[in-house]
């Protein structure tokens, strides 16, 4: 058992260190982008299926209550947290849309949208970036493997280089945690 967890442990820092060096560039521009949309009275809108969808609800807290520093609350929206929103437009239209309608009703442009799919083809997070572009909205997404769709339409797609579901949803995590430093640091910690 020693010997299986050390090995997760030696895959998962050698996974995450080779994502860092090829996405290092990308953090920081959507970093620089999100604490641009919040000092300009924007938000940040997180979506995402399962795993994805409770990251995109941790890192919307984090940016809602706090994250290391003591500051004032930033706008960030999980829109996988209404299950009324999302089972009515299931219900009525289909799961495709239940992002993509959320975004039409509060989006805005100048709000960043961050989507998260461990694939990169999830339908209705794709339907979310398509529909958040066409209204201005700046688009990222966090996902793995290849990239799948997601990479190909999103503005910036940062992309965990392996097919190890785990391994992509701990880089996720840990990229939520670093935009969510980096934009503190931005916003609060100027140097």
């Amino acid at each position: 058992m020693e010997r299986l967890i050390c090995s997760i442990l030696e895959e998962s820092i050698s996974i995450k260190r080779e994502f860092i060096k090829k996405n290092m560039a990308n953090i920081i521009s959507l970093s620089k982008k999100i604490a641009k949309a919040f000092s300009k009275n924007n938000k940040l809108l997180l979506c995402g299926n399962g795993g994805s969808a409770a990251d995109a609800q941790h890192i919307a807290a984090e940016f809602v209550n706090r994250f290391i520093i003591e500051r004032t609350p930033l706008p960030a929206i999980a829109l996988t947290t209404d299950t009324s929103i999302i089972t009515s437009i299931a219900n009525d239209y289909s799961f495709e849309h239940v992002f993509s309608k959320q975004i039409k009703a509060i989006g805005r442009s100048g709000d960043v949208m961050l989507a998260i799919s461990t694939s990169g083809n999830s339908e209705n997070v794709i339907q979310a970036v398509k529909t958040a572009k066409d209204m201005g909205i700046y688009t990222a997404g966090l996902t793995g493997g290849d990239g799948g769709k997601l990479a190909r339409i999103v503005d910036i797609p940062i992309i965990v280089g392996s097919n190890s579901v785990p391994r992509i949803q701990e880089c996720h995590i840990m990229t939520g945690h670093i935009i969510c430093q980096l934009v503190d640091h931005i916003l609060f910690e100027k140097e």
